[in-house]
């Protein structure tokens, strides 16, 4: 009976006005009014419970897109930074690659100069008339003598630091090697082969410093 008469007085406080046949209906029969009193309740807490609904599914969608935009933002600077380790490393490994070329090449220009040192002392050791080398002929002796381990020793030195003569007679002419000065058809000997070397070669570590020049075998 209690929750019948709260019913009434919800149903009876003045809100909107009602039709008097109907005012007049529910203030005879309290049941009737109290379930029209809870059927109104009912369509309330629907309506909030929809609106609940709402908000709660507007604001998953909110939460799905900040999430898509966050992982696409992370896939991005992750991307970028694989990118620049890459950069990083590629540069470190030119970094590493000139020091190592300095060390070896460093030497270059010094070595082209010993070079011409060398061919004169050659020229000199071969100008000396091999007849004229005696016994009874001291000073000439030894100054060839003097002139062959001199020029021994200058090719040690020159081995020592990866420079390596090329006299390549009798090999296949090579442009990364050799200079052909001229060509010239010669029995006995296969074309493309090197008949004469005018002036050698040398190569430090590998890499030709000066090409031989030499002359080349023709077809006659």
């Amino acid at each position: 009976m209690a929750a019948v008469a709260q019913c009434v007085r919800g149903a009876l406080r003045p809100r909107l006005p009602l039709h008097p046949l109907l005012s007049a209906a529910l203030r005879t029969s309290p049941r009737l009014l109290c379930a029209a009193t809870q059927q109104k309740n009912t369509g309330q807490n629907l309506e909030e419970d929809q609106s609940h609904k709402a908000e709660s599914s507007s604001a998953e969608k909110l939460l799905a897109e900040e999430k898509t935009k966050l992982e696409e933002q992370l896939k991005e600077v992750t991307d970028k930074y694989k990118r620049a380790l890459a950069d990083a490393e590629n540069v470190r490994q030119r970094s590493q690659k000139l020091v190592e070329e300095a060390k070896l090449y460093g030497i270059q220009s010094f070595c082209k100069d010993l070079l011409e040192v060398a061919d004169i002392l050659e020229k000199a050791t071969e100008s000396v008339p091999k007849e004229e080398i005696k016994d009874d002929n001291p000073h000439l002796k030894s100054l060839y003598e003097g002139l062959v381990m001199t020029e021994v020793q200058i090719q040690k030195v020159f081995k020592k630091h990866g420079l390596l003569r090329l006299n390549p007679v009798g090999a296949k002419f090579d442009p990364y090697e050799h200079e052909a000065l001229f060509h010239t058809p010669m029995e006995g000997q296969e074309p493309g082969t090197i008949a004469l070397v005018s002036k050698i070669g040398y190569k430090l570590h590998g890499r030709t410093l000066r090409p031989a020049l030499v002359g080349v075998v023709k077809d006659p």
